[in-house]
């Protein structure tokens, strides 16, 4: 599975630190941010575009809160990004609400809380079926 990721400067060292993560479970790993971007919208622009351009299966996205970059990343028609903090909402908005994406706040998660979040994220496929029709929904607000 290839995994997109950036960050701006607030969410740069846990990109980093998720990054050396994901290599050691022998994910596909696409930086996108070598470097912090100048703000999370570009970074978050970054990773839905790798996304919905099926350059990456799925994104993740950092910054200080994650809120911002799943705001900037939800403005863009086709992408289901959300901001997680705690496991159970990394799994489920992936199995119900199809997540493209996730973006986690560096300043609300440590390391080990972000392993957690996104081994959830990761570990679970989209269930479809009635869920789908919620996809549908949002997709017509944008």
């Amino acid at each position: 599975m290839k995994i997109a990721l950036a960050s701006d400067k607030g969410g740069f060292d846990l990109k980093e630190y998720i990054k050396s993560y994901l290599k050691g479970k022998d994910y596909d790993v696409i930086d996108l941010t070598e470097g912090p971007a100048a703000d999370f919208v570009d970074s978050s622009v970054a990773v839905s575009r790798a996304v919905l351009d099926g350059k990456a299966d799925r994104g993740i996205m950092f910054d200080e809160f994650g809120a911002g970059s799943a705001m900037a990343s939800n403005k863009i028609h086709g992408m289901v990004t959300a901001n997680v903090a705690e496991e159970n909402t990394s799994h489920m908005t992936t199995q119900h609400n199809g997540a493209k994406a996730i973006a986690i706040g560096a300043g609300i998660v440590g390391p080990k809380k972000a392993e957690s979040l996104v081994d959830e994220y990761l570990g679970v496929n989209y269930a479809g079926g009635r869920h789908q029709i919620r996809l549908d929904m949002l997709e017509k607000l944008s």
